[in-house]
């Protein structure tokens, strides 16, 4: 009589040497799974607080590094141009961004936080410690930290 082993799957805890599931012996399913369940969490946390992944990437940005131009956001923040046409415009609409043309180059215009935009992200942000909490209670602080500097690591190479 042969007994096969239960498969585990990524939604289940991997801890304690259990055996991953099929689906997670591949490492590129299994990162593009958890990729897209932390994408969804993200969506929902961000929907609750009324501030879009996206919109929260820029104003983070424009709050870290001043003003900067549609392309350099959509370059460094990695969303694709005609996205962030609509972010920066709902972010315009809602008073958290200016756009004003670039000094340096009159076709282009420059985006800048605007005050309402530094208290929304300060809003925003100080709920991301129990998010990330709730998302990744699976991971010990140590994991999580290892887990970030390799997908630092990987972001780096891919540039």
């Amino acid at each position: 009589m042969v007994v096969h082993a239960p498969q585990v799957t990524l939604g289940q805890r991997l801890a304690g040497g259990q055996r991953l599931g099929a689906a997670a012996e591949r490492l590129d399913i299994a990162l593009c799974r958890v990729s897209a369940a932390v994408a969804r969490a993200a969506d929902a946390h961000a929907a609750e607080e009324s501030l879009g992944v996206g919109q929260h990437l820029v104003l983070q940005m424009l709050d870290a590094v001043g003003p900067c131009s549609q392309q350099t956001l959509s370059e460094e923040l990695r969303i694709d141009r005609s996205v962030m046409v609509g972010v920066c415009d709902e972010l315009e609409r809602e008073g958290h961004v200016r756009r004003e043309r670039n000094p340096r180059d009159r076709r282009s215009y420059a985006v800048t936080i605007t005050d309402s935009g530094r208290r929304r992200l300060a809003a925003a942000q100080a709920s991301i410690p129990a998010f990330l909490d709730d998302t990744f209670h699976a991971l010990t602080g140590e994991e999580r930290g290892q887990l970030s500097a390799i997908l630092a690591k990987l972001l780096v190479r891919r540039r």
